[in-house]
């Protein structure tokens, strides 16, 4: 029996999947460490998006790991950049290890509210730190800011006195030098550590996010918890990002939806967000946590610690860190 070329057999595979329509799609496989499937913000953020690429019928689907699945949290930004994961959703400060700047989203009393938060995205601040994550091999598909507060099994936390003698968990490095100051202990972990850390002693209390409290069940742990309010010191920047080697690989309809995808995603957590931060406060109600919130004077207090101490470090040590902190200044 006469053997078919080589050349011919891929040739007859190729017009075989032509005439049968059959074309495999181009699968991005997407990072992240909150719970999947569970109503986290951030997890519905990415499923809504890889609804509509599905939708979009170009040949591009979404592949979705969730709870550190894929990556531990810290090790994303670095798969990211490196090629080794396509997409992710990232609290950005996590990354400043690498990228100093990245700390300017994390920093105390910058944003305050969502209203400026949602101001602060088409701002020059913003621009400058797009730039950095830019030039590092990446880009913004979804813009997310969360606020977030404080909680404790110690004592509630509203001046700067009430954190003495408390160890806490601050997620980046402008919230640790400053509670450092007022007279706190760090311990340093991703929001999906604090309730183990908690639960053993390691720590008194953390700061995270209204939708970390909420989805890593933090209430179980403590006795108080510093809701926002109106004076939000804590708030981060969680975008949802894509490699740029990932980006490039992408034909221009797989970009364009992948695009719209991302703006229905930032449209969605636009008028989810300021919920999380009730849902909060009834989730930890409901289990018997004590809230409060901090007054203007608790919140002035603690910028003016905040400025001697991280807003100072900042401007000193990183690149631009003063042009950032008056962008953001800037933003009315």
């Amino acid at each position: 029996m006469m053997k078919m070329p080589f050349v011919k057999l891929a040739l007859a595979a190729s017009l075989s999947i032509l005439c049968t329509g059959v074309v495999a799609d181009t699968v991005l496989r997407v990072s992240h460490q909150f719970p999947g499937g569970k109503g986290d913000v951030r997890d519905e953020m990415v499923q809504l998006m890889a609804r509509e690429v599905k939708a979009a019928d170009v040949g591009l689907e979404l592949q979705i790991y969730p709870g550190q699945s894929l990556f531990k949290a810290k090790e994303q930004w670095g798969a990211l950049v490196r090629g080794r994961v396509d997409m992710i959703s990232l609290p950005l400060d996590y990354a400043s290890g690498r990228h100093p700047e990245f700390s300017a989203t994390l920093m105390p009393g910058l944003v305050r509210n969502h209203e400026r938060a949602q101001r602060l995205n088409d701002s020059k601040f913003m621009d400058m730190i797009k730039k950095v994550i830019n030039d590092a091999g990446a880009r913004v598909l979804a813009d997310a800011w969360l606020a977030g507060g404080f909680a404790s099994n110690k004592e509630c936390i509203t001046s700067p006195d009430t954190v003495k003698g408390q160890t806490l968990r601050a997620a980046g490095p402008a919230f640790d030098e400053m509670l450092a100051t007022a007279g706190a202990s760090i311990s340093s972990m991703p929001s999906s550590e604090i309730y183990t850390a908690m639960q053993t002693g390691v720590l008194d209390g953390a700061n995270t996010s209204s939708g970390s409290f909420v989805s890593y069940r933090i209430y179980e742990q403590v006795t108080c918890l510093t809701a926002p309010g109106e004076n939000a010191l804590w708030f981060m920047y969680e975008p949802v990002l894509i490699s740029e080697q990932s980006w490039n690989k992408l034909n221009e309809e797989q970009q364009a939806a992948l695009t719209a995808a991302g703006e229905k995603a930032e449209a969605y957590f636009s008028n989810e967000v300021a919920g999380l931060d009730q849902k909060m406060v009834d989730v930890f109600k409901k289990n018997g946590v004590k809230v409060v919130q901090m007054s203007p004077e608790d919140y002035k207090a603690w910028l003016d610690i905040a400025k001697k101490s991280s807003y100072k470090t900042f401007a000193e040590n990183v690149p631009n860190g003063q042009a950032l902190i008056d962008a953001a200044l800037a933003v009315e």
